[in-house]
């Protein structure tokens, strides 16, 4: 088989596999993977090339309303069955120290990281997958009595970013280096650089870090000193307060919302919730374009479900007033209503 047709082979067969996916039939995509095995491609170009871009539109169509939560769970599941496949196939046998692979804290975005664990086997390491939301408390534990070369923590999402500082700081005094990844950490990795760990924008990208040891270690200081004005922990702690307060105030002000279901009230709480977080996370690493970014976002994805902007506009101004005192948080608020007004 020649290089050209080889190289074809994940383009060519990738709406294949996300038919697959549509129709739930695990045992056709692990075929459409298996065979591009035997045509000669590399475990790690399938997964990569096949595995990884399915997997990002499944999350696109779940924004757009396409596909149900259920139909994103049961792609991720089929995803997460080809990975298994292309492992075994593959058989790889650990040459290297042990790399730890876990996902944040409240992370429940566990097949990204399945991904590099897999990409990291493949290059001869030995690797521990521990899966999604691993407690700090519980990574260290695990650090202590296994020895490893280096940690990789996953992020999906920026309002994760508090959490994500405490399990890096928690490796660092186990002795522990740590390289982390995802979009939560910004698509450039600005929000790791503002926490003070390095930070590998794909799979290889680890790989090559995690294998250079003094790299991995030269990493600039934490750069938190705004967290000394206090409104992060302020806010954390009247998030409950502000949402209920948020709640009322749509019931208040939009009538409709009086006459939702419980499953739809729930949907609008945790929405009132994420905005809180985000937030939170924006005045963590003192970076307003990390809460109008989820705003934007935001305000795509209920549009999708028949939500429209300006009750988004309506939850920013009541959660402004409420937090007058805090001239960040003011200021990032601020910054999102004018996405609102803008879109």
């Amino acid at each position: 088989m020649t290089a050209s047709t080889t190289a074809a082979g994940p383009a060519a067969a990738w709406s294949r596999y996300l038919h697959c996916l549509a129709e739930a039939d695990e045992y056709a995509a692990v075929e459409v993977a298996t065979r591009l095995l035997d045509d000669g491609l590399s475990a790690e170009r399938v997964l990569l090339d096949l595995v990884a871009p399915a997997q990002a539109e499944v999350g696109d169509r779940w924004a757009r309303n396409e596909w149900s939560v259920a139909q994103e769970h049961a792609a991720t599941h089929i995803s997460e069955r080809v990975v298994a496949a292309v492992a075994a196939y593959a058989g790889s046998r650990p040459t290297r120290g042990r790399i730890v692979v876990a996902c944040m804290d409240g992370e429940w975005h566990a097949l990204p990281p399945r991904l590099i664990a897999e990409v990291l086997r493949l290059r001869g390491w030995q690797v521990t997958f521990l899966g999604a939301s691993v407690p700090a408390a519980h990574l260290v534990s695990y650090l202590h009595r296994h020895d490893a070369h280096a940690v990789a923590l996953a992020c999906a999402l920026p309002m994760r970013l508090p959490q994500a500082h405490r399990m890096i700081e928690a490796c660092r005094r186990s002795d522990v280096p740590v390289v982390v990844g995802g979009r939560g950490f910004g698509a450039d990795g600005r929000w790791a650089r503002r926490l003070g760990v390095a930070w590998a924008p794909d799979a290889p990208s680890a790989a090559d870090l995690v294998a250079d040891e003094r790299a991995l270690r030269r990493t600039p200081p934490a750069e938190l000193s705004h967290l000394a004005d206090d409104e992060y922990a302020s806010l954390v702690k009247r998030r409950g307060e502000l949402v209920d307060s948020a709640l009322a105030d749509l019931r208040e002000r939009t009538p409709a919302t009086r006459e939702y279901t419980p499953a739809q009230v729930d949907s609008t709480v945790s929405d009132l919730g994420y905005v809180v977080d985000f937030l939170a996370a924006a005045l963590y690493v003192d970076d307003g374009t990390l809460f109008t970014e989820f705003v934007d976002w935001l305000v795509d994805i209920l549009a999708s479900r028949g939500v429209p902007a300006p009750a988004v506009g309506l939850t920013l101004t009541h959660y402004a007033e409420s937090l007058r005192d805090f001239p960040r948080a003011a200021r990032f608020l601020d910054a999102g209503r004018k996405v609102v007004a803008a879109r």
